[in-house]
């Protein structure tokens, strides 16, 4: 279940790169601003009517969990976001994809670590066989220097936004952390979009239909699917699968513009699958302990600390 969990959301994020097409002349911070404020009041429905198994609502999360929800926000949500823009605006889309396509390699190494262990051999090989499989799909292209440090923000907003979730999903669950991060990530978009000026106007009928795609599938399902999934697999394994976000979407963006994708990116389809199959066949030790990876990606930041003790001070 954990591990349809993350592929079912990457496949969800690959599907919507291309689609996001619909959108690229709508002021951004705006329109992100819109698509979380709707996801949030989702996602708080659900929470609020226990959805998945999770526990009623309880009012606010701890310090610790609320620090690691801003977390979410700014920087996996908001500040990916920007960076991805302005990336893409200064950067051919193939050295983004690229560059964003390091998250696997970056989560192998800090997910152990979060557990205060060294990272695994097998899931290191996988990654980096992830790294390589994605620079084959999107190829190589051209970039300016911002482009190029765009692109490496929102590589570092792709591993933040699973690190800072791991350390609040053991408390408060998939659909609270998913619903705490949409909603603290309105007010920075809506900040940043009166000091840069953006000046909202009305959607097209494509923007409104592509942001209410992005609202219900990419941030309610899919963040759900993701945390879900992750939070019993844990960063490193889980992380994995975000190798499949450029498979997905070089599928797509092939269907959509009727074009054939270049044998380069087959064989790097086909290391991707071979790195996920390679990276999750043989499963930690402490699985049996509940969990398919240890104890969980909080497991480290709760450590010491008995299921009956506080753990906001």
């Amino acid at each position: 279940m954990a591990v349809a969990s993350c592929a079912t959301a990457q496949v969800v994020l690959g599907v919507s790169v291309p689609l996001t097409r619909g959108i690229v002349d709508y002021p951004v911070m705006t329109g992100q601003a819109v698509r979380y404020a709707l996801a949030a009041v989702a996602l708080g429905l659900l929470a609020r009517a226990g959805f998945g198994g999770q526990p009623a609502w309880r009012g606010w999360p701890h310090r610790r969990d609320l620090l690691a929800l801003v977390g979410v926000a700014a920087t996996g949500l908001a500040g990916f976001n920007v960076c991805m823009v302005t990336a893409v605006r200064h950067a051919d889309p193939a050295v983004v994809g690229t560059i964003v396509g390091a998250a696997p390699l970056g989560l192998a190494l800090i997910g152990p670590l979060m557990r205060r262990q060294r990272p695994t051999g097998r899931i290191l090989v996988a990654a980096v066989m992830i790294v390589a499989g994605t620079a084959l799909v999107h190829g190589f292209g051209q970039a300016d220097a911002l482009g190029t440090l765009a692109a490496l923000g929102t590589l570092v907003g792709e591993i933040a936004f699973s690190v800072f979730a791991a350390v609040a999903l053991p408390r408060l669950g998939a659909v609270r952390v998913s619903a705490y991060s949409c909603a603290l990530a309105v007010p920075m978009l809506v900040l940043g979009a009166a000091a840069t000026g953006e000046v909202p106007r009305v959607p097209t009928a494509v923007e409104a239909a592509t942001f209410g795609y992005l609202a219900v599938m990419l941030t309610v399902v899919a963040f759900v699917a993701w945390f879900s999934g992750l939070n019993r697999l844990g960063v490193a394994r889980g992380g994995l699968f975000v190798g499949l976000a450029p498979v997905t979407a070089l599928v797509t963006a092939s269907i959509q513009d009727g074009r054939w994708p270049v044998v380069a990116q087959v064989i790097g389809v086909l290391v991707v699958a071979v790195a996920l199959t390679f990276g999750l066949g043989q499963r930690d030790r402490s699985a049996s302990a509940g969990r398919e990876d240890g104890d969980g990606p909080g497991a480290t930041v709760l450590a010491g600390r008995t299921s009956g003790q506080r753990i906001d001070e």
